[in-house]
């Protein structure tokens, strides 16, 4: 896997950099920063180079997908992250019920306030935040699509009549840190398609499972092309596209809620 994905450790395409830029000058305008990251990579899944642009700011981590992450983990997430002074809600962009703490938190912090108060809308790219911002908005006002990097434009929504949100493109570090947190972003779709191996990935994500929940029974992908019928002309497997179709279903929620990353993990402290 590191060999693989050598290019993507210093890949950071010119319109990240430049929405990393618009970013920074659209922070001083925000009294407000809602962070989105995927709820089952809660250190893999967030951007640090945020915490110098969003500085003092009033921050609201969003943990997404919620419904796809252990929620014991997500509840010890939720209290590390209030240990360090963060306040953490888990939500489910899809769900209006799961969405409404969100709102009712940030209605929270703008109520503190006089005049419209400015809500920017972060993270890495396929995090969450248009899902997230159509839950707010309770309309499809945000572009969703199961793909890194759809977000280009920023846009700004009316939430309600002393709020604005602000969607901003998702941007990826520079550089990634770990192996382990490639694979991890390339499964939850942070990463292009185009920029890994999805049978590496597969095969990362099996070997992990493995090792750190044995007791979850998860097809490999070997046994996982077989029982879909994953076969070329001539009776070869077709392990490529049967890899896609095995990410897609871990993201679907097929095989379970599963977390990569817990708080206790030493990769993830």
């Amino acid at each position: 896997m590191a060999a693989q994905l050598e290019k993507v450790i210093q890949w950071y395409p010119g319109h990240m950099v430049r929405a990393m830029r618009k970013i920074g000058e659209y922070v001083k305008l925000a009294e407000i920063v809602v962070e989105v990251a995927d709820a089952r990579v809660p250190c893999s899944g967030r951007n640090p180079m945020l915490d110098v642009l969003i500085g003092s700011r009033t921050r609201i981590l969003a943990l997404d997908r919620d419904d796809l992450a252990e929620p014991h983990a997500t509840k010890a997430w939720i209290a590390a992250f209030a240990a360090r002074g963060l306040d953490a809600i888990a939500v489910d962009g899809r769900s209006q019920r799961s969405v409404a703490r969100l709102a009712a938190a940030v209605a929270s912090v703008a109520g503190k306030r006089r005049g419209i108060s400015r809500a920017l809308v972060v993270g890495l790219p396929n995090s969450g935040k248009s899902s997230v911002i159509n839950g707010l908005l309770r309309r499809a006002a945000a572009k969703t699509e199961d793909r890194a990097g759809v977000t280009r434009q920023l846009q700004w929504f009316r939430l309600s009549n002393d709020v604005e949100l602000m969607d901003t493109p998702g941007i990826l570090v520079p550089k990634i840190a770990t192996p382990q947190a490639q694979w991890k972003l390339a499964l939850c779709g942070a990463l292009p398609r185009e920029r890994y191996d999805p049978e590496q990935v597969a095969g990362e994500f099996h070997h992990w499972l493995s090792e750190q929940r044995p007791k979850l029974k998860v097809p490999d992908l070997q046994a996982f092309a077989s029982a879909r019928g994953f076969v070329r002309r001539g009776g070869a497997v077709d392990y490529h596209n049967a890899a896609r179709s095995y990410i897609r279903e871990i993201n679907d929620g097929t095989f379970g809620r599963i977390t990569f990353e817990h708080s206790g993990d030493a990769q993830a402290a």
